[in-house]
């Protein structure tokens, strides 16, 4: 046993960010793993198509343009986020740095597009649909009962590409379930790996808890209003054991983390867009096959 904590423990020290690298190009895990989410996505989405009448007017050419402004959306609206929910005062002195990976800060280097947001990334992911489905007279609702059960798995990935890349690291513990992480302040402290959490929690268990949901008999639609309660709900809780960013502490009454924050406000914009899809009409017919 005392084998096994010592590895589970000291895991992140031996975890490598870059897979390989071609001289000055490096090709990195986090990368490789929003390919890997998308392609995820996409192949589920195109066995659902096959499988379930309501979706069976997207052939696999239909799928493949609409993941185009998904994955198009994501990107920007990833990138975005971070800068405007999490270091806008930085950005605003140092704007060249929102789309180029080079810091002028000390000096002229390279440091790859840092800073992600994940409620950036879902907003920009929402606007690219919608986008799509304004272009191809698409039906907006249907697409989001499509996506948005399939959606975790991939999310999965791009906490797995965090934990690989050693970054957003838990709060310390004494916990036996903690893990070192060199890149954090005092690193020879155990951290809860909130990555993992994450991983499990917002990706592979509300992805089993949409395949049952989609099974019933709801709104149009209902499978977005219920994805963005259900997310903020588990990742709020899971905040508390993720350590807030540096620069900006506990904001919300100084107890709460700006993405406790944000996720308040996607539990209530989820009931409200329930509510509404609600009472504008009546419920799809459930899913035949999963």
């Amino acid at each position: 046993m005392g084998g096994f904590l010592y590895w589970w423990q000291h895991l992140p020290e031996r975890l490598n960010p870059v897979l390989f690298a071609l001289g000055p190009l490096r090709v990195q895990w986090y990368g490789l793993m929003y390919i890997i989410a998308f392609a995820i996505t996409y192949f589920l989405a195109r066995r659902r198509c096959r499988l379930e009448d309501r979706f069976k007017q997207y052939d696999d050419e239909y799928l493949k343009n609409l993941l185009t402004y998904g994955f198009i959306g994501v990107l920007a609206g990833g990138r975005l986020g971070y800068v405007l929910f999490y270091n806008l005062h930085y950005y605003l002195t140092n704007p060249l740095e929102i789309i180029m990976p080079f810091s002028f800060a000390g000096g002229f280097h390279f440091t790859g597009i840092s800073g992600m947001s994940y409620h950036g990334g879902a907003i920009g992911a929402i606007v690219g649909s919608y986008v799509f489905s304004r272009r191809y007279k698409a039906d907006f609702w249907n697409l989001s009962d499509l996506f948005f059960p399939i959606a975790p798995l991939g999310y999965t990935c791009g906490r797995l590409g965090n934990f690989i890349n050693g970054e957003l690291w838990g709060r310390v513990t004494t916990a036996h379930i903690g893990m070192y992480f060199p890149l954090a302040p005092n690193p020879g402290a155990l951290r809860h790996p909130s990555q993992l959490y994450e991983a499990f929690f917002e990706g592979v268990f509300l992805y089993v808890v949409f395949l049952f949901l989609r099974k019933l008999r709801l709104p149009k639609g209902s499978m977005s209003a219920i994805y963005i309660f259900c997310y903020g709900f588990v990742r709020f809780f899971i905040e508390f054991f993720r350590e807030p960013d540096r620069h900006l502490g506990f904001v919300l009454l100084g107890r709460f983390s700006r993405g406790q924050e944000l996720c308040a406000l996607m539990m209530l914009a989820g009931i409200a867009l329930f509510l509404y899809l609600k009472f504008r009409q009546p419920p799809a017919e459930p899913a035949r096959a999963a």
